[in-house]
């Protein structure tokens, strides 16, 4: 906070990094591993970009980390401009899953002669919205609940109540991930068997993408509020991971209602 005032101004003016480089350069191998992995090719570039994006992940963050609680660069200005930024990249992401939506809307109020004029399409056995996908859902809104008892614990400096909270998001966040993995194990469609099958992974497999990294950004939370970096005024890092997993939580509502329990009822165009 003293370097702010020594500088006349609230704004941090970063230093010359090579994180943004390293990230781009490790998206880039990571993207075009895994799209050769998905024809066939080896795994090895897939691994080396996963590790390069981690690798980014955890020096980009502890950079700023250190820069936000120990250098006291985000003063109250620059908090503000976080969350403008936080709260568009949300509203990306918003559009991101409407496009998944919006397929798999398109193909069920529409269905083609191709699809036999019914949607999902004929063979297609969809699961039961009231077994696996009902249990996820308690599981995420009672996440959502113990998120913000973390956030309230941290406004009111309740240090231990809020790592209590945490950690419990984080093991429910885990647990969502397991039985989506055994949903997907006990599938009765494929992703490359058709329009259903394809709308459906696309859409609920990068949900669970989200809720992986939702995950991870919480883990981060849980450790540097055991290390003592939150305040009641100064925990911007975890106010926008519990941003995040809102909108986790909202995106699954919507993919619980759409895909799961409307979308398992023909519909006939």
């Amino acid at each position: 906070m003293a370097d702010s005032h020594a500088q006349g101004h609230d704004y941090h003016l970063v230093d010359p990094s090579y994180w943004p480089l390293i990230g781009a350069m490790s998206a880039l191998v990571l993207a075009g591993g895994l799209i050769w992995f998905m024809h066939d090719g080896p795994p090895w570039i897939l691994l080396i970009g996963t590790a390069g994006v981690l690798y980014t992940m955890f020096g980009w963050w502890r950079k700023v980390v250190h820069e936000a609680t120990f250098e006291g660069h985000h003063t109250p200005t620059v908090q503000l401009g976080m969350r403008y930024g936080m709260s568009l990249f949300i509203a990306s992401e918003v559009m991101f899953f409407v496009a998944w939506f919006w397929a798999y809307f398109n193909a069920a109020l529409f269905p083609t002669e191709q699809m036999g004029g019914i949607f999902p399409p004929e063979g297609i056995e969809t699961f039961d919205p009231w077994h696996l996908p009902l249990l996820n859902t308690l599981i995420l809104l009672t996440s959502g609940t113990t998120v913000t008892w973390a956030h309230h614990a941290v406004v009111h400096g309740q240090q231990r109540q809020a790592t209590q909270a945490l950690l419990v998001t984080c093991l429910l966040g885990g647990f969502f991930t397991i039985v989506q993995g055994i949903e997907y194990a006990h599938a009765p469609f494929t992703f490359d068997g058709g329009i259903y099958g394809s709308t459906f992974f696309m859409a609920t497999g990068f949900h669970g993408a989200h809720v992986l990294i939702g995950t991870v950004f919480l883990v981060v939370c849980l450790f540097r509020n055991m290390k003592g970096h939150f305040k009641p005024d100064h925990h911007f890092g975890f106010e926008a991971a519990a941003w995040y997993w809102h909108f986790v939580d909202v995106v699954w509502l919507f993919l619980f209602c759409g895909i799961y329990v409307w979308g398992a009822a023909p519909t006939a165009s």
